[in-house]
C-alpha cells in the first residue's frame, strides 16, 4: 500500500496542506471545526505522521531515553510507569534499557541512545562511581536528569527524596515505639541511594542514643533473598536487636519472611521497617511500615527539569539543579505504636 500524503488528507478536509500541517503538528492558530475535519480526514485515510521526516525539519524526535539499574525492582517499574505517564502528557515517546546493575551495561545503553537522537536522557545511575563518566560524557551531548540515584562530581540535574530525611522518620519513629538498638541491612554501599539511607541512619541513631553495633550492618543487594539471608545471621547470631532498618521494600520483606520462619515475632520482638512503599509492601505479613515515595512528583519533576535543559542553548547551561522533596513515612503493622507514659 502506497502511504497517504499530507495533500490527500488536505484535499479530502477541503482546506491547505499549511493548515493540514499546522493540525498535526498543533502549531499555529486554527479553529476547532477545522481542526475536527483535518483529523476526521486523517483518520479516515489512515494517514500516519512520518516521525523522521518531522525529526528531520524540527532537530528533534520527540523521544526520550531512560535507563535504570533493574526494571525487576517493583520500585524502578513504578517510576518508568509515571515517567511515561508525564511524558505521554508532553505527546512524548519513551525508550527504556535496563543497565542490569552494571555500569558497563549502562554505558552501551546511554551510547545507544545517544546514537538513536533521542532528545534527551533521565538515568539512575547503578554505580556511585563507576557510572560517572558514561553519566558525564552523555550529558555533556544532550540533555540529561538523574532521578533517585545520582553520581557524584557530574553537572547534571538530579530530582529524588532527602534520603537522610527518611532515616530521621524512620529512627524516631523505632525510638518513640521502645527501641534502644537497631541493625540496617542494605546493599553494598555503591550507589547514593544505601550510601545515604545508611548515613542518615547512622547519625540519627547516635543522636538518640540507639545502639548500632558495627556487626549488625549487614550489606548485599535489593532482593528478598538477601533479605532473609541477613535477617537468619541477625537471629542465628544471638543478641538481636530492637529494631532493623531496611534500605528497600524488598529486604524487609525478606526479613520478615526470615523471623516467621524462626519464630521470631514482629513486632513484638523486633520491629522492621524498609523504603519505596511498593504495592507489595501492604501486603506482607505484617504489612510494612515505610518511606513512600513519590514517584509521580518525582517523575513529574525530571520531565520538567528535561525540557528546561532542551530549551536552553549549547552555552546556556548554568549551575545544576538538585531537588529533594520531603518523604513520608507510612506506618502500618511492622512496627510499634509510639510508647505511653503515665
Amino acid at each position: 500500500m502506497q502511504r497517504v500524503t499530507i495533500a490527500q488528507v488536505a484535499a479530502r478536509a477541503g482546506v491547505s496542506t499549511a493548515t493540514v500541517s499546522r493540525v498535526l503538528s498543533g502549531r499555529g492558530p486554527v479553529s476547532a471545526e477545522v481542526r475536527r475535519r483535518v483529523r476526521r480526514a486523517a483518520d479516515d485515510l489512515g494517514y500516519q505522521v512520518n516521525h523522521a521526516a518531522r525529526a528531520l525539519r524540527n532537530s528533534r524526535t520527540d523521544t526520550v531515553g531512560m535507563v535504570v539499574p533493574s526494571i525487576t525492582n517493583p520500585f524502578f517499574t513504578s517510576l518508568v510507569e509515571n515517567v511515561e505517564h508525564a511524558l505521554g502528557r508532553e505527546g512524548k515517546e519513551l525508550f527504556l534499557c535496563d543497565a542490569r546493575s552494571d555500569p558497563e551495561v549502562e554505558a552501551r545503553r546511554l551510547a545507544s541512545l545517544v546514537a538513536r537522537n533521542v532528545d534527551g536522557i533521565i538515568v539512575s545511575p547503578s554505580h556511585g562511581t563507576d557510572s560517572g563518566p558514561a553519566v558525564q560524557a552523555t550529558a555533556d551531548r544532550l540533555p540529561l536528569v538523574q532521578l533517585d540515584r545520582f553520581v557524584g562530581g557530574t553537572n547534571t540535574d538530579w530530582v529524588g527524596v532527602d534520603d537522610v530525611a527518611a532515616m530521621r522518620q524512620v529512627v524516631d519513629h523505632l525510638h518513640a515505639g521502645g527501641a534502644r538498638s537497631a541493625a540496617f541491612v542494605g546493599s553494598h554501599l555503591t550507589n547514593s541511594s544505601t550510601e545515604q539511607r545508611f548515613a542518615g541512619f547512622r547519625r540519627r541513631a547516635e543522636e538518640l542514643g540507639v545502639a548500632h553495633d558495627p556487626a549488625h550492618v549487614l550489606l548485599g543487594d535489593y532482593s528478598v533473598d538477601w533479605g532473609e539471608t541477613a535477617a537468619a545471621r541477625l537471629i542465628e547470631g544471638g543478641g538481636l536487636p530492637d529494631a532493623i532498618v531496611c534500605a528497600d521494600d524488598l529486604i524487609a520483606l525478606g526479613v520478615t519472611r526470615a523471623c516467621r520462619a524462626h519464630g521470631v515475632p514482629v513486632p513484638d520482638r523486633v520491629q522492621v521497617t524498609g523504603f519505596d512503599n511498593i504495592e507489595f509492601a501492604r501486603l506482607g505479613e505484617p504489612a510494612l511500615t515505610t518511606i513512600d515515595q513519590p514517584c509521580a512528583r518525582i517523575a513529574a519533576e525530571a520531565v520538567r527539569l528535561l525540557a528546561a535543559a532542551g530549551a536552553r542553548g549549547d552555552g546556556e547551561r548554568g549551575a545544576s539543579a538538585h531537588i529533594a522533596l520531603v518523604p513520608e513515612l507510612v506506618v502500618r503493622d511492622s512496627t510499634r505504636a509510639p510508647a505511653t507514659t503515665g
